[in-house]
């Protein structure tokens, strides 16, 4: 395996920093910290390099809070400042752990993502009559350091790096050695690359032809539930004893025919369409996003904006007809005997007329 050394000082380019800079910033250009490092922005790249090429750049400041979205999760987001330093050191080492990657891991890799995932999952439903449903227990929580700074040193030679990627890791863990802070963009890459031993395991030792991860959720196909459990079997060993991680309990075995729930969706052979959560959580949010209209608190533009943007979600797999009963129910409550709809008013005047 070949090693890249030397990253350091390409990391530290001013070129490079600028355009950290500019991918940190991308559509938060009217926050307050983001504006305050633009005005000055000279100086604090400067300080940035001399900072990195020291190895003492302050890095470590979160700011945590709880989303539910769909289960309850604790986000650290980063000071802007280190964000834009996540991004220069990703700016450059992205390319050597795409290289690491396998064509089916579709997390945190362009061209790739949550769609083109499915589009995978979809043919490979197609393919095999049965399916194979895992994912780790609390992933980014359980991560060893230790585990992970190895696999870091086999595909990186720059000791000043690795000594960066260590102060990463150390600034932050929920148990003594483990954790990664989700909401952090070196996070999402440390976690994509930790998994990386496991689709070689899947790929060339189990030699499974239909498989794909989407961060820690992956699925596996095969001809019968019997050799899939085989599978389970495996994967769990190895995940246990390579990895240092456990699978959430009862992985789960179905026909591919009855659906199988992955990435928002229930997969089907050729097609997928938005599963339960999915749906609920989508009324949940058109509701919300149409109350904060009506009290006042955004404007019409902005209410487009972010219902744009959640029907965008939903339009990729089959869901026309979801759609339209979901924009059918927004808009404004009845009061009293108001109608919403022209059939409402024809029943409303029915009910009205006089008998006899």
């Amino acid at each position: 395996m070949k090693r890249t050394g030397r990253l350091l000082e390409q990391i530290a380019e001013p070129e490079n920093l600028r355009l950290a800079f500019w991918r940190a910033g991308r559509g938060k250009w009217a926050k307050p910290e983001v504006r305050r490092f633009a005005v000055n922005l000279d100086d604090e790249l400067l300080g940035m390099r001399e900072g990195l090429l020291r190895g003492d750049y302050p890095v470590g400041r979160f700011h945590a809070f709880i989303v539910h979205d769909p289960k309850e999760r604790v986000i650290h987001a980063a000071a802007f400042e280190e964000r834009v330093l996540h991004h220069a050191l990703m700016n450059v080492c992205e390319p050597i752990f795409e290289r690491a990657a396998i064509y089916d891991s579709y997390a945190c890799r362009r061209g790739k993502g949550q769609w083109a995932a499915l589009a995978r999952a979809e043919r490979f439903a197609g393919a095999a009559p049965f399916f194979l449903k895992m994912d780790v227990r609390k992933y980014f929580n359980s991560v060893p350091h230790a585990r992970l700074l190895g696999l870091l040193e086999q595909r990186f030679k720059d000791d000043e790096l690795l000594a960066w990627f260590r102060r990463l890791l150390e600034c932050y863990h929920t148990a003594p050695g483990r954790g990664l802070p989700i909401g952090s963009l070196t996070s999402q890459h440390f976690a994509n690359f930790y998994l990386g031993p496991l689709d070689r395991f899947v790929k060339e030792t189990l030699r499974r032809p239909f498989y794909v991860r989407y961060m820690d959720d992956c699925a596996v196909w095969g001809p019968c539930g019997r050799e899939l459990r085989q599978v389970e079997l495996a994967i769990t060993d190895f995940v246990a004893q390579s990895l240092g991680l456990v699978l959430k309990p009862h992985p789960f075995i179905n026909r591919t025919h009855a659906g199988m729930d992955f990435l928002g969706c229930r997969v089907y052979p050729g097609h997928s369409i938005l599963n339960r959560r999915s749906r609920r959580r989508l009324k949940v949010k058109l509701r919300a996003h149409e109350q904060r209209h009506e009290a006042g608190q955004w404007d019409e533009g902005t209410l487009q904006r972010h219902v744009i943007a959640l029907l965008g979600f939903a339009a990729k797999p089959r869901s026309w007809r979801f759609r339209q009963r979901v924009l059918a129910d927004l808009g404004p409550r009845p009061v009293g005997l108001e109608p919403r709809e022209p059939r409402g008013r024809l029943e409303q005047r029915r009910a009205e007329l006089p008998v006899g």
